[in-house]
């Protein structure tokens, strides 16, 4: 099985746009409220989606933390693993 996102890249991905260390992160924090606005989430989404992994701006948007974001991330997933099985 190929792994196209993990958690952890994925917080390294928002830490580098909003130039904070990864481990200020934590799972519920607003990733607004750390200074991640809609241009740069769009480019997170960009980024996500050329290693595979194809989020919906507008979900991602009503939940707009690193849990909210890996859920739906982990859910796109296992939908590309279950399609390929």
């Amino acid at each position: 099985m190929t792994i196209l996102l993990s958690r952890d890249l994925m917080r390294q991905d928002i830490a580098a746009l909003i130039h904070i260390d990864p481990e200020e992160i934590g799972e519920d924090d607003n990733l607004a409220d750390l200074g991640l606005d809609s241009m740069r989430a769009m480019n997170l989404v960009l980024l996500w989606q050329e290693r595979g992994v194809h989020l919906d701006f507008a979900r991602m948007a009503e939940r707009p933390t690193l849990a909210g974001w890996w859920q739906l991330a982990r859910q796109c997933m296992d939908a590309i693993m279950e399609a390929r099985s």
